[in-house]
């Protein structure tokens, strides 16, 4: 049984769009992952440095164009949060990453397929 040129035709420029949306959500991933993992580096040299500090140092954050001053134990716990939901954040992208990939390939095969059959 043979499938008519133009269904044919039809479903390869399906499997092409999926590839090439995939593809694209590959890029897009990559350089979420690459933003969060310099995220993360960024919070730990600081909490590096400000464990180098006597517990009675003031410490200031920035509020919009203002300074508030923060006990030094309360800025170290939320870089610490802040470092474990970008490492959360990570670990999701690595998961829908594999999909994507595993997408992407599995369009590449089905586009193979119809090929080698022609």
């Amino acid at each position: 049984m043979s499938i008519p040129n133009e269904a044919l035709q039809k479903l390869m420029q399906e499997i092409e769009a999926r590839a090439t949306f995939s593809q694209q959500q590959l890029q897009i991933v990559k350089s979420q992952m690459a933003a969060k993992q310099r995220d993360i580096r960024l919070l730990q040299l600081t909490s590096k440095e400000l464990d180098t500090l006597p517990k009675s140092t003031r410490v200031y954050e920035g509020v919009g164009k203002m300074f508030v001053m923060e006990d030094l134990d309360s800025v170290l716990t939320r870089l610490d949060n802040e470092k474990k939901s970008a490492e959360g954040d990570i670990k999701d992208l690595q998961k829908k990453f594999t999909y994507l990939e595993t997408t992407f390939e599995k369009a590449q095969d089905n586009l193979n397929q119809i090929l080698s059959r022609r």
